[in-house]
């Protein structure tokens, strides 16, 4: 069959302020699942289409544990068959964003880009992601996290002096130049539609998304107060007082008293000599000031420096684990983290203040047939019997 369910039943309404909105997210790994986790979480109705043939995924979680498919409806096609792909067409149709991640020229391939479906549904918006952008010499090239961020430049930014570049994660190429900008071009066609009534394609680029992110960076080396080289600069581990330390037990805390109050503050806990409080900004200072603040902090262990900078504004902060984030009281307190089946996830964000959200987590998939989701996109019991008798849905 072209289509088989996940799940079954229904889901209950969803609340939020992008409730009411039906997106279509064509399944894929990283940025474009956390968009569609995000879009889900703000109250869309968010419609996962994976492929009927696409077997073990690279990283496989079970449901209560993975992010790609949380809270989303999720809907089996063969695209390259003429009835899946027919019926994505339709569901198009029927929906208000559609949301993609594959190389340029895929839904070309399959009969389903922009040209195609906005002519079905010209109010549609159509996002698409990729690490290139859509055209450009490079954009048919494969790459991660990693392979953009060094694109960007940024990469070379990343990383102490005399070291090697160190990749942040996947944190600022896939999700903060991926995702967040793919949400943020949705949201804004969103909002140009509501007065032109038209939709449009956005074309989101990871590398120009990314580089966006660093804009203050390069308006600072414009302007010679950023040096091209890595681990000299004020936020990239060349300050002594914007760094990481070694304590006592081996852990570390985060020290980033950038302005003036705030390290005569540090300095007086510490303590640190008077003298560098006057010479805080003279890079010749800096190197005897990071032999005296590592001096002292190894003298405690993490917990106690924690104790010492705990109520005041010289911006210490303990090196948490992933697993202690979760539980410090600031973090209880504002219930940031919650429990979804077995797992303590990040609560949604950002939070609104006309949809109070749930300190429960949405269901790792909505339970839900073919028969529904096409119920809920509009399609007849007529129209969903024949799609069943064409082989394009399991009934």
């Amino acid at each position: 069959m072209a289509g088989s369910p996940t799940g079954a039943g229904a889901s209950p309404e969803k609340t939020g302020p992008l409730a009411g909105l039906k997106v279509i997210e064509m399944a894929g790994l990283g940025p474009v699942p956390l968009a569609a986790l995000m879009l889900s979480e703000m109250g869309a109705e968010v419609l996962r289409i994976e492929r009927a043939d696409s077997g073990q995924p690279l990283l496989s979680l079970p449901d209560e544990y993975d992010f790609d498919r949380h809270g989303r409806s999720i809907l089996k096609l063969d695209l390259k068959r003429p009835a899946g792909a027919e019926l994505l067409l339709r569901l198009a149709a029927k929906a208000d964003i559609l949301v993609e991640g594959f190389r340029p020229g895929v839904m070309e391939r399959l009969g389903l880009g922009p040209a195609v479906v906005l002519r079905c549904n010209p109010a549609l918006i159509y996002g698409r992601l990729t690490g290139f952008g859509q055209d450009g010499p490079l954009s048919g090239r494969a790459g991660h996290d990693i392979t953009y961020l060094a694109y960007a430049r940024l990469l070379h930014a990343v990383g102490r002096q005399d070291a090697p570049p160190v990749p942040p994660l996947n944190l600022v190429a896939d999700q903060g130049g991926g995702a967040m900008m793919l949400i943020a071009g949705v949201l804004a066609a969103l909002f140009q539609r509501s007065r032109t009534g038209k939709g449009q394609v956005i074309d989101a680029s990871m590398i120009e998304g990314a580089s966006m992110l660093a804009a203050p960076i390069h308006a600072y080396m414009a302007s010679g107060l950023w040096s091209d080289r890595r681990g000299e600069n004020l936020l990239d581990s060349g300050a002594p007082f914007y760094d990481t330390y070694e304590t006592a037990d081996a852990r570390h805390i985060a020290v980033g008293c950038l302005e003036p109050r705030f390290f005569a503050e540090f300095a007086r806990l510490l303590p640190l000599d008077s003298r560098f409080v006057g010479t805080q900004y003279d890079k010749s200072s800096w190197l005897a000031m990071r032999a005296a603040i590592a001096g002292r902090v190894r003298e405690r262990t993490r917990d106690e420096w924690a104790a010492v900078f705990a109520a005041t504004d010289a911006c210490v902060a303990p090196v948490l684990s992933l697993a202690e984030a979760r539980n410090h009281p600031h973090n209880r307190a504002r219930q940031s983290f919650v429990k979804s089946g077995g797992l303590d996830r990040p609560a949604p964000a950002p939070r609104f203040s006309q949809n109070p959200r749930s300190p429960a987590a949405a269901p790792a998939v909505a339970d839900r047939k073919p028969s529904g989701i096409l119920t809920h996109f509009g399609f007849s019991e007529e129209e969903i019997a024949a799609l069943a008798k064409a082989g394009a849905i399991d009934r």
